[in-house]
């Protein structure tokens, strides 16, 4: 399946943590889910695990060797007081200045001294995430996924049939605690088994970041990105790796097979580098203009973290390491991108979208704070799905908090290092402010699916 935004970004992802795959940095540690208690004791988050008793009737399907991914569960009752539980946002009410009407009995009767204005972004962002994945859902690449997906009850007309009920009760329900008791009625969920069979799930987060960049190579403008080689099929396996596509200093690539595919220029080497990790980036180019890139494939490697080599090497401490850290490093040390980028064989080749969303591999564009990535090869395309976690905001001070959130959102990309049913990637948008975001997003928490009963 093709990978887009969610590529092989890692560069922002904590490695202190076991996985399947090799994390990317180690950020400074946010809360687990599984530190923080609600009150009362019936309310606490481990209400949101999977029951042993469901555990237990699984059993056989984990001593597999194709684990089932899923297991079907009533929805979670939400506690008196628990707004987390809830996703809140989705009918925030902001008021208006209040007003008087005077002499004007037609108008008084349709106003009030005090006026509530819906202001919903929110709801529109994840209404139109669900038209997305009602397009996808209709194409013969959703037919082809869902014909062999391993969750026999989760076929494509159900997820389709849920998502369009889904958006109707969005639709007419006026609050997040009405919804939330409409889905109760109406729909089961299917909770990710995790990476312990309990269903805890590690999520981590990703952006479109924000380059300048240059059509043609320049003095300032010298480090290129690249489009995917026509012949790549035919080269020699195991194919080159990045190393000895681009150089130690990344400015050999005209040298050899990438001569003649240079598609932009960057002033930074770092920030192809990083545009490579995330798997798209938007440019704002020397002429005034912007557009887009995104992920056209790679050489087929694993992704080394250039976070991790740093602290093995005693250059920063593995403690409270973070983007802001790593980057600074760098810019106080520049010429040791020449030592620390090369080890990292992975290299991602580009196509230009020309301003485009982000897409994701299921090829819809990606919605802020609506779409995840998971992995495909266990989890259902297109479909939706509710994430409780920790995710950090910025405060009325500027200062980033975190809070444990509820979230519908749409599984609408993938990653190479998103791999097993124990992880999450959050997509946050584009931009600086984005990437600080995901830059210190890590937390436990959990993934569900909602199905029409």
């Amino acid at each position: 399946m093709k990978k887009t935004l969610a590529g092989l970004r890692k560069f922002n992802k904590v490695i202190s943590i076991s996985l399947p795959v090799v994390m990317s940095i180690l950020l400074v540690r946010m809360p687990s889910l599984a530190h923080q208690e609600l009150s009362p004791p019936e309310c606490r988050v481990k209400k949101w695990d999977i029951p042993m008793s469901l555990t237990a009737k699984n059993q056989d399907a984990f001593t597999q060797k194709q684990k089932a991914p899923l297991i079907k569960r009533l929805p979670i009752t939400c506690c008196q007081g628990d707004s987390s539980c809830l996703d809140e946002v989705l009918y925030k009410q902001i008021p208006v200045k209040q007003f008087k009407i005077q002499n004007d009995a037609r108008r008084l009767a349709n106003a009030t001294l005090t006026k509530f204005k819906i202001e919903d972004p929110d709801k529109k962002a994840l209404m139109s995430a669900i038209a997305h994945s009602l397009q996808y859902l209709q194409t013969t690449n959703a037919v082809t996924a869902y014909q062999n997906y391993q969750v026999a009850d989760i076929k494509r007309d159900r997820v389709f049939k849920s998502l369009k009920r889904f958006r109707e009760l969005l639709l007419k329900t006026n609050s997040a605690t009405e919804l939330h008791q409409a889905i109760e009625r109406e729909f089961v969920l299917y909770q990710s088994v995790g990476k312990d069979t309990k269903g805890s799930v590690l999520f981590t987060a990703y952006y479109e970041p924000l380059y300048a960049a240059s059509r043609v190579p320049t003095a300032e403008y010298r480090y290129p990105v690249y489009r995917l080689p026509p012949d790549l099929n035919s080269w020699s396996k195991p194919h080159p790796t990045r190393k000895e596509l681009e150089g130690a200093d990344g400015l050999q690539g005209a040298k050899g097979k990438l001569r003649g595919l240079e598609l932009f220029w960057f002033r930074d080497r770092l920030e192809p580098y990083l545009a490579q990790i995330e798997g798209s980036a938007r440019l704002q180019l020397t002429d005034g203009t912007q557009t887009t890139i995104g992920y056209a494939g790679n050489n087929a490697y694993n992704y080394k973290s250039i976070g991790r080599e740093l602290a093995n090497d005693g250059k920063l401490p593995l403690q409270g390491m973070s983007m802001p850290i790593i980057l600074n490093y760098f810019q106080k040390h520049p010429q040791e991108l020449n030592t620390y980028i090369p080890p990292d064989r992975s290299f991602v080749f580009f196509q230009e979208n020309h301003g485009e969303p982000a897409q994701g591999s299921i090829n819809v564009p990606l919605t802020a704070e609506r779409s995840i990535a998971t992995d495909k090869s266990l989890m259902p395309p297109g479909a939706l799905a509710l994430i409780r976690t920790s995710i950090p905001f910025v405060n009325p001070t500027g200062k980033m908090e975190e809070r444990i959130v509820s979230r519908y959102v749409l599984d609408q990309d993938t990653g190479g290092a998103i791999k097993g049913a124990g992880r999450v990637d959050y997509f946050l948008g584009t931009g600086k402010l984005a990437g600080d975001r995901a830059g210190v997003t890590v937390s436990n928490g959990q993934l569900f699916y909602l199905l029409l009963k």
